[in-house]
């Protein structure tokens, strides 16, 4: 008897819903394959050494002890990255608030050319070259040629030469590609939001734009800020490609080095699949830790 009440429980839901499974299945099957099993064999090759010439050999713990305890550049990667997350992080997911909040608020023309001007950087795959071009360290670079011109220092500054530099231009052109998908969201979570409230909250006493923003505008946008900040936390402890392409690979004395062009020397470059693994599992682990501390933040918001 259960189990025909199961049946017909089941087919039941499946007649309900049955459409919407159908429609999510082509993406559900995506997703599996390209998401979720692969982040499963990362976990199990985790635990092995692995050099794609060999079959996997179970080696428990001893990666994990390695990347913790023995491997110095790993350490230095972790605190490069969080350096970068903790200034670029916060501070490029505000700006993308509110650079969205000041655009939304002129004519549809204006506001559309604005968006792609600010949003072009973050989907240029050449970006980089800009800035290259600004910190070349011969008088042909921008910043060298104005610093001589202004009499500021005697000699061209060999940029990514010098560890001291390295860290302070990647936030800053980290700073320059970040306004990508968390701005648009914003911008079409503002588009969104009731007007009606607006009005209602004037009548209620609201007298100002800031308190606008903090008891309508902010817990009107849930969704989209929950999604900006897990895209701004992605993006930040993320950062290889412009760390390899500016400073190379691998950088003076480490100072650009990053848990993911860690995970890319030992994935692409030495063919050790079971540390990169091993890499890939902690910053997984690192990203979700800050997604779930970000969002209960989040969730305090009106």
């Amino acid at each position: 008897m259960e189990k025909t009440k199961t049946k017909e429980s089941f087919g039941k839901i499946w007649k309900r819903h049955g459409s919407k499974y159908l429609m999510i299945l082509p993406f559900a099957l995506i997703f599996v394959t390209f998401s979720l099993i692969p982040v499963i064999v990362a976990i199990v090759l985790s635990f092995t050494s692995f050099n794609m010439a060999e079959m996997p050999k179970f080696v428990g713990f001893e990666n994990y002890i390695s990347l913790l305890v023995d491997d110095d550049v790993f350490l230095t990667a972790v605190k490069n990255t969080f350096v970068l997350a903790i200034v670029t992080g916060p501070l490029s997911y505000f700006l993308c608030f509110v650079l969205a909040w000041l655009i939304n608020e002129l004519p549809p023309v204006p506001r559309a050319i604005l968006t792609l001007i600010f949003y072009a950087p973050s989907i240029s795959g050449n970006a980089y070259l800009v800035w290259k071009l600004i910190f070349s360290s011969d008088t042909y670079g921008y910043a060298n040629a104005w610093l001589l011109k202004l009499g500021l220092t005697e000699d061209a500054i060999l940029w990514f030469e010098n560890a001291d530099y390295i860290l302070p231009i990647l936030i800053v052109v980290q700073l320059w590609l970040s306004l990508g998908v968390s701005f648009l969201s914003f911008i079409a979570g503002l588009q969104t939001v009731d007007k009606s409230l607006y009005e209602a909250a004037a009548v209620e006493g609201v007298r100002n734009r800031w308190q606008e923003l903090w008891y309508i505008t902010l817990p009107s946008m849930k969704p989209q800020l929950m999604f900006g900040a897990v895209m701004q936390i992605t993006n930040s402890l993320s950062i290889s490609g412009i760390s390899i392409e500016l400073a190379g690979f691998p950088s003076v004395n480490y100072a650009g080095h990053t848990i993911l062009t860690h995970l890319h020397d030992y994935g692409t470059v030495r063919y050790e699949m079971g540390y990169a693994c091993t890499i890939a599992v902690a910053l997984f682990l690192i990203m979700m830790l800050c997604n779930v501390l970000v969002q209960k933040l989040l969730r305090k918001i009106g």
